[in-house]
Protein backbone atom coordinates (compact mmCIF):
# COMPACT_ATOMS: atom_id res chain seq x y z
CA UNK A 1 0.00 0.00 0.00
CA UNK A 2 0.95 3.64 -0.56
CA UNK A 3 -0.22 7.27 0.02
CA UNK A 4 -0.80 9.84 -1.46
CA UNK A 5 -1.63 13.51 -1.15
CA UNK A 6 -4.97 14.03 -2.96
CA UNK A 7 -8.13 16.20 -4.04
CA UNK A 8 -11.49 15.40 -5.19
CA UNK A 9 -13.07 19.26 -5.10
CA UNK A 10 -11.44 22.48 -5.38
CA UNK A 11 -11.10 24.70 -3.21
CA UNK A 12 -8.88 25.64 -0.44
CA UNK A 13 -6.20 23.68 1.54
CA UNK A 14 -8.83 22.10 3.45
CA UNK A 15 -10.00 19.85 0.33
CA UNK A 16 -6.52 17.92 0.45
CA UNK A 17 -6.21 14.52 2.24
CA UNK A 18 -3.84 11.61 2.90
CA UNK A 19 -5.54 8.57 1.46
CA UNK A 20 -4.36 4.75 1.18
CA UNK A 21 -3.92 3.89 -2.68
CA UNK A 22 -2.78 0.67 -4.01
CA UNK A 23 1.51 1.01 -4.43
CA UNK A 24 1.75 2.47 -8.17
CA UNK A 25 3.92 -0.04 -10.58
CA UNK A 26 6.27 1.09 -13.13
CA UNK A 27 5.25 0.12 -16.90
CA UNK A 28 8.03 0.11 -19.62
CA UNK A 29 10.38 2.76 -19.25
CA UNK A 30 9.42 3.72 -16.11
CA UNK A 31 10.98 3.60 -12.67
CA UNK A 32 8.42 3.30 -9.27
CA UNK A 33 10.37 5.97 -6.76
CA UNK A 34 9.97 5.96 -2.66
CA UNK A 35 9.72 9.54 -2.20
CA UNK A 36 11.75 11.05 0.48
CA UNK A 37 10.70 14.68 -0.13
CA UNK A 38 8.95 16.75 -2.31
CA UNK A 39 8.67 20.32 -3.48
CA UNK A 40 5.94 22.90 -3.37
CA UNK A 41 5.28 25.21 -5.64
CA UNK A 42 2.61 28.04 -6.87
CA UNK A 43 1.28 25.48 -10.00
CA UNK A 44 0.24 23.28 -6.50
CA UNK A 45 -2.51 25.38 -5.14
CA UNK A 46 -3.46 27.26 -8.24
CA UNK A 47 -4.06 23.64 -9.92
CA UNK A 48 -6.03 22.77 -6.66
CA UNK A 49 -7.90 26.20 -6.70
CA UNK A 50 -9.31 24.93 -10.34
CA UNK A 51 -7.70 27.91 -11.77
CA UNK A 52 -5.91 25.60 -14.48
CA UNK A 53 -7.83 22.38 -14.31
CA UNK A 54 -8.14 20.67 -18.08
CA UNK A 55 -10.66 18.34 -16.89
CA UNK A 56 -7.93 16.59 -13.90
CA UNK A 57 -11.30 15.94 -11.55
CA UNK A 58 -13.09 14.53 -14.69
CA UNK A 59 -11.29 10.85 -13.37
CA UNK A 60 -11.12 10.58 -10.05
CA UNK A 61 -9.21 12.22 -6.89
CA UNK A 62 -6.04 14.29 -8.36
CA UNK A 63 -2.71 14.50 -6.62
CA UNK A 64 -0.45 17.28 -5.91
CA UNK A 65 3.46 18.06 -6.45
CA UNK A 66 4.99 17.58 -9.50
CA UNK A 67 8.95 17.63 -7.77
CA UNK A 68 10.56 15.12 -5.77
CA UNK A 69 13.28 12.98 -4.47
CA UNK A 70 14.22 9.64 -2.84
CA UNK A 71 15.18 6.34 -3.97
CA UNK A 72 13.83 3.71 -6.78
CA UNK A 73 12.34 0.85 -5.18
CA UNK A 74 10.97 -0.89 -8.75
CA UNK A 75 11.99 -1.00 -12.17
CA UNK A 76 9.78 -1.44 -15.24
CA UNK A 77 10.82 -3.36 -18.28
CA UNK A 78 13.32 -1.26 -20.27
CA UNK A 79 14.13 1.15 -17.66
CA UNK A 80 17.35 -0.60 -16.45
CA UNK A 81 18.67 -0.66 -19.86
CA UNK A 82 22.03 1.11 -20.84
CA UNK A 83 25.36 2.18 -19.05
CA UNK A 84 24.97 4.94 -15.52
CA UNK A 85 25.68 8.33 -16.90
CA UNK A 86 29.17 9.15 -14.89
CA UNK A 87 28.16 12.54 -14.50
CA UNK A 88 26.86 15.00 -11.58
CA UNK A 89 23.79 15.13 -14.11
CA UNK A 90 23.55 12.16 -15.46
CA UNK A 91 20.33 10.28 -16.32
CA UNK A 92 21.90 6.65 -15.29
CA UNK A 93 19.00 6.09 -12.21
CA UNK A 94 18.06 2.58 -12.83
CA UNK A 95 19.17 0.34 -10.43
CA UNK A 96 17.36 -0.35 -7.22
CA UNK A 97 18.49 1.66 -4.06
CA UNK A 98 19.99 4.57 -6.36
CA UNK A 99 19.17 8.46 -5.14
CA UNK A 100 17.31 10.31 -7.68
CA UNK A 101 15.49 13.17 -8.06
CA UNK A 102 12.97 14.69 -10.89
CA UNK A 103 9.74 15.62 -12.20
CA UNK A 104 6.19 14.42 -13.01
CA UNK A 105 2.91 15.68 -13.91
CA UNK A 106 1.69 15.28 -10.35
CA UNK A 107 0.98 13.23 -7.79
CA UNK A 108 4.37 13.91 -6.12
CA UNK A 109 3.33 14.72 -2.54
CA UNK A 110 3.06 10.94 -1.66
CA UNK A 111 4.65 8.24 -0.73
CA UNK A 112 5.73 6.74 -3.97
CA UNK A 113 5.72 7.98 -7.33
CA UNK A 114 6.28 6.30 -10.82
CA UNK A 115 7.94 8.41 -13.81
CA UNK A 116 9.71 8.21 -16.79
CA UNK A 117 13.63 7.51 -16.66
CA UNK A 118 14.09 10.59 -18.77
CA UNK A 119 12.53 13.06 -16.00
CA UNK A 120 15.05 11.57 -13.61
CA UNK A 121 18.21 12.84 -12.30
CA UNK A 122 21.04 10.98 -10.10
CA UNK A 123 21.18 12.86 -7.08
CA UNK A 124 24.81 13.72 -5.94
CA UNK A 125 25.97 12.47 -2.56
CA UNK A 126 26.71 15.75 -1.38
CA UNK A 127 22.58 16.82 -1.95
CA UNK A 128 20.08 15.89 1.09
CA UNK A 129 16.96 14.76 -0.54
CA UNK A 130 15.13 18.09 1.10
CA UNK A 131 17.86 20.17 -0.96
CA UNK A 132 17.07 18.11 -4.40
CA UNK A 133 13.81 18.11 -4.20
CA UNK A 134 13.72 21.61 -3.99
CA UNK A 135 15.26 21.88 -7.39
CA UNK A 136 13.71 20.62 -10.51
CA UNK A 137 10.67 22.84 -10.68
CA UNK A 138 12.81 26.64 -9.91
CA UNK A 139 16.05 25.87 -11.68
CA UNK A 140 14.11 24.45 -14.69
CA UNK A 141 11.91 27.75 -14.90
CA UNK A 142 14.72 30.13 -14.17
CA UNK A 143 17.25 28.45 -16.59
CA UNK A 144 14.46 28.28 -19.18
CA UNK A 145 13.11 31.88 -19.01
CA UNK A 146 16.54 33.57 -19.41
CA UNK A 147 16.88 31.90 -22.19
CA UNK A 148 13.66 33.10 -23.35
CA UNK A 149 15.01 36.73 -22.29
CA UNK A 150 18.54 36.03 -24.04
CA UNK A 151 20.35 37.92 -20.86
CA UNK A 152 23.91 38.39 -21.78
CA UNK A 153 26.65 40.30 -20.03
CA UNK A 154 26.66 44.08 -19.21
CA UNK A 155 22.54 43.60 -19.05
CA UNK A 156 20.45 44.72 -16.38
CA UNK A 157 17.68 42.07 -15.18
CA UNK A 158 14.71 42.74 -13.06
CA UNK A 159 13.19 40.04 -11.28
CA UNK A 160 9.39 40.51 -9.62
CA UNK A 161 9.68 38.32 -6.35
CA UNK A 162 13.44 37.78 -6.74
CA UNK A 163 13.48 35.94 -2.92
CA UNK A 164 11.21 33.36 -4.34
CA UNK A 165 12.67 29.89 -5.50
CA UNK A 166 12.70 30.97 -9.24
CA UNK A 167 13.50 34.36 -8.54
CA UNK A 168 16.63 33.48 -6.07
CA UNK A 169 17.64 30.58 -8.38
CA UNK A 170 17.25 32.98 -11.86
CA UNK A 171 19.11 36.17 -9.97
CA UNK A 172 21.93 34.00 -9.23
CA UNK A 173 22.04 32.09 -12.71
CA UNK A 174 22.54 35.64 -13.94
CA UNK A 175 24.88 36.96 -12.19
CA UNK A 176 27.73 33.74 -12.91
CA UNK A 177 26.66 35.36 -16.24
CA UNK A 178 27.39 38.56 -15.76
CA UNK A 179 24.28 40.23 -15.19
CA UNK A 180 23.21 43.19 -12.99
CA UNK A 181 20.33 42.12 -11.14
CA UNK A 182 17.62 44.29 -9.67
CA UNK A 183 14.87 42.62 -7.89
CA UNK A 184 11.55 43.08 -5.71
CA UNK A 185 11.04 41.70 -2.27
CA UNK A 186 9.79 42.35 1.24
CA UNK A 187 12.40 44.58 3.30
CA UNK A 188 13.23 41.64 5.55
CA UNK A 189 15.05 39.65 2.39
CA UNK A 190 16.96 43.17 1.45
CA UNK A 191 20.06 42.30 3.28
CA UNK A 192 20.49 38.40 2.45
CA UNK A 193 19.52 39.53 -1.22
CA UNK A 194 22.90 41.98 -1.21
CA UNK A 195 24.67 39.26 0.01
CA UNK A 196 24.11 37.71 -3.32
CA UNK A 197 25.07 41.06 -5.65
CA UNK A 198 21.22 41.28 -6.20
CA UNK A 199 20.22 45.37 -5.79
CA UNK A 200 16.81 44.82 -3.97
CA UNK A 201 13.92 46.93 -4.48
CA UNK A 202 10.55 46.95 -2.26
CA UNK A 203 7.48 45.20 -3.80
CA UNK A 204 4.75 47.18 -5.28
CA UNK A 205 2.37 47.73 -8.02
CA UNK A 206 2.38 50.12 -10.98
CA UNK A 207 0.91 52.80 -9.22
CA UNK A 208 3.10 53.23 -6.29
CA UNK A 209 6.43 54.30 -7.91
CA UNK A 210 7.46 50.46 -7.95
CA UNK A 211 8.96 52.26 -11.53
CA UNK A 212 10.83 55.07 -9.20
CA UNK A 213 12.20 52.83 -6.73
CA UNK A 214 13.50 50.40 -9.65
CA UNK A 215 14.96 53.54 -12.02
CA UNK A 216 16.93 54.86 -8.38
CA UNK A 217 18.61 50.97 -8.30
CA UNK A 218 19.23 50.62 -11.44
CA UNK A 219 20.13 53.98 -13.43
CA UNK A 220 21.67 52.13 -16.32
CA UNK A 221 18.40 51.09 -17.57
CA UNK A 222 16.52 47.90 -17.28
CA UNK A 223 17.08 45.29 -20.01
CA UNK A 224 14.98 42.82 -19.09
CA UNK A 225 12.24 41.52 -17.17
CA UNK A 226 11.49 38.46 -15.28
CA UNK A 227 7.66 38.65 -13.34
CA UNK A 228 7.82 35.69 -10.78
CA UNK A 229 4.91 37.72 -8.51
CA UNK A 230 1.75 37.67 -10.43
CA UNK A 231 1.11 40.98 -8.57
CA UNK A 232 0.05 43.22 -10.96
CA UNK A 233 3.50 44.39 -12.42
CA UNK A 234 3.31 43.81 -16.20
CA UNK A 235 2.72 47.37 -17.41
CA UNK A 236 5.39 48.71 -15.20
CA UNK A 237 7.52 45.71 -16.65
CA UNK A 238 6.78 46.88 -20.04
CA UNK A 239 7.73 50.62 -19.39
CA UNK A 240 10.97 49.68 -17.50
CA UNK A 241 12.07 47.23 -19.82
CA UNK A 242 11.02 49.15 -23.12
CA UNK A 243 8.76 47.08 -24.81
CA UNK A 244 6.74 43.64 -24.11
CA UNK A 245 9.39 41.43 -26.02
CA UNK A 246 11.50 42.22 -23.28
CA UNK A 247 9.46 40.91 -20.53
CA UNK A 248 8.23 37.13 -19.34
CA UNK A 249 5.88 36.07 -16.72
CA UNK A 250 5.28 32.96 -15.06
CA UNK A 251 2.54 33.74 -12.36
CA UNK A 252 0.67 36.52 -14.30
CA UNK A 253 -2.31 34.92 -16.67
CA UNK A 254 -3.46 38.59 -18.25
CA UNK A 255 0.19 38.26 -20.09
CA UNK A 256 -1.45 38.33 -23.68
CA UNK A 257 -3.00 41.83 -22.50
CA UNK A 258 -0.25 42.98 -22.62
CA UNK A 259 1.77 41.66 -25.41
CA UNK A 260 4.10 39.62 -22.95
CA UNK A 261 4.97 36.10 -23.28
CA UNK A 262 3.53 33.98 -20.37
CA UNK A 263 6.30 31.35 -20.16
CA UNK A 264 5.44 27.38 -19.23
CA UNK A 265 6.83 23.68 -18.57
CA UNK A 266 5.01 21.54 -20.05
CA UNK A 267 5.85 20.26 -23.47
CA UNK A 268 8.27 23.27 -24.10
CA UNK A 269 10.24 22.40 -20.65
CA UNK A 270 14.14 22.14 -20.87
CA UNK A 271 15.53 18.98 -20.30
CA UNK A 272 17.09 18.62 -16.69
CA UNK A 273 20.03 16.72 -17.71
CA UNK A 274 20.94 19.79 -20.17
CA UNK A 275 19.55 22.37 -17.00
CA UNK A 276 21.51 20.80 -14.29
CA UNK A 277 24.96 20.14 -16.38
CA UNK A 278 25.59 23.44 -15.74
CA UNK A 279 23.64 24.08 -12.48
CA UNK A 280 24.96 21.17 -10.35
CA UNK A 281 28.75 22.33 -10.75
CA UNK A 282 27.66 25.77 -9.10
CA UNK A 283 25.71 24.25 -6.19
CA UNK A 284 28.61 22.05 -5.59
CA UNK A 285 30.84 25.08 -5.00
CA UNK A 286 28.26 27.48 -3.65
CA UNK A 287 28.41 29.24 -6.10
CA UNK A 288 24.05 29.24 -6.12
CA UNK A 289 22.15 28.51 -3.49
CA UNK A 290 18.25 27.63 -2.75
CA UNK A 291 17.30 27.81 0.92
CA UNK A 292 14.67 25.99 2.22
CA UNK A 293 12.11 28.10 4.11
CA UNK A 294 10.29 25.62 6.31
CA UNK A 295 9.74 21.90 6.16
CA UNK A 296 6.57 19.91 6.58
CA UNK A 297 5.61 16.39 7.05
CA UNK A 298 3.49 14.72 4.57
CA UNK A 299 0.53 14.82 6.77
CA UNK A 300 0.19 18.48 6.94
CA UNK A 301 0.33 19.43 3.22
CA UNK A 302 -1.80 21.43 3.53
CA UNK A 303 0.07 23.77 5.64
CA UNK A 304 2.47 24.00 3.08
CA UNK A 305 -0.08 25.15 0.86
CA UNK A 306 -1.08 27.97 2.82
CA UNK A 307 2.20 28.83 3.18
CA UNK A 308 2.92 28.93 -0.27
CA UNK A 309 0.00 30.77 -0.84
CA UNK A 310 0.63 33.64 1.45
CA UNK A 311 4.04 34.21 -0.34
CA UNK A 312 7.01 36.40 0.99
CA UNK A 313 8.54 32.66 1.00
CA UNK A 314 12.76 32.34 0.89
CA UNK A 315 13.36 29.65 -1.10
CA UNK A 316 11.43 26.96 -0.75
CA UNK A 317 9.09 24.85 0.88
CA UNK A 318 9.68 21.14 1.29
CA UNK A 319 7.14 18.35 2.32
CA UNK A 320 9.52 15.29 4.11
CA UNK A 321 7.96 11.71 3.46
CA UNK A 322 9.18 9.33 6.59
Amino acid sequence: MSQAIRYDRHGGPEVLTLDDVPLPEPGPGQVRVAVRAAGVNGIDWKLRYGFMDRGRLSAGPAGVGVEFAGTIDAIGAGAGAGTPAGSAAGQGGRSVGRAVFGKVLSGAAATHVVVGTEHLLDMPAWLSFEQAAALPVAVETAWRTLRELDVKEGHTLLVHAVAGGVGLVAAQLARTRGVRVVGTASPARHDFLRELGVRPVEYGDGGDGLAERVRAAAPEGVDAVLDASGRDVLAVSVELAGGPDRVVTIADGRAAEYGVRFSTGGAGGVPLAEVFAEVLPLLERGALRVPIDTTFPLRRTADAHRLSEKGHVLGKIVITVP
